[in-house]
């Protein structure tokens, strides 16, 4: 059972849908390149991204002939405009995102740019830029890297 490659959810909020494009295409060369296998899932925006990880989370007990997600990546956007709607949908995502962590103990790579500027968000998320979705795919494998360590992984 050591030698089980990873399976990994993605939850994708396409709300800006080029550079979360941009962002799965990081996060899928890390993958692939690992030999991780994974399921992606939309959600609308950011703030649902928390409920889609959950929904994945508790999959397993409706659904018991599924494979278990080892890890999760969180991918999305949120570009600062002229209210105080991107304070409360960055705070709130990541609070939430911190509490199933911490409270399923998950491996989890957390993809999701805050960012006051398209331009800042396109340089986050380029794979020839900062590559945050590699970032984050990265982070997910090294948690489950822990995990092993831990023996907490792989189970079934």
């Amino acid at each position: 059972m050591a030698d089980k490659k990873p399976h990994i959810m993605i939850v994708e909020a396409p709300f800006y849908k080029d550079i979360s494009a941009e962002l799965l295409k990081g996060a899928l060369i890390v993958l692939n390149a690992n030999g991780a296998t994974f399921e992606k899932f939309e959600v609308p925006g950011a703030l649902e991204i928390p409920a889609g990880v959950l929904y994945g989370i508790k999959m397993k007990q409706y659904h018991p002939a599924r494979r278990r997600f080892d890890g999760f990546i969180t991918l999305g956007c949120v570009i600062k405009g002229d209210t105080y709607h991107f304070e409360v949908v960055s705070n709130e995502s990541s609070r939430a995102l911190s509490d199933l962590t911490a409270n399923y103990s998950l491996a989890l790579g957390n993809g999701i740019l805050t960012t006051y500027t398209e331009e800042q968000a396109w340089e986050r998320a380029s794979i020839t830029g900062e590559n945050k979705g590699g970032a984050a795919a990265q982070t997910c494998l090294d948690m489950i890297s822990l995990k092993a360590k831990l023996g907490l992984w792989p189970r079934e």
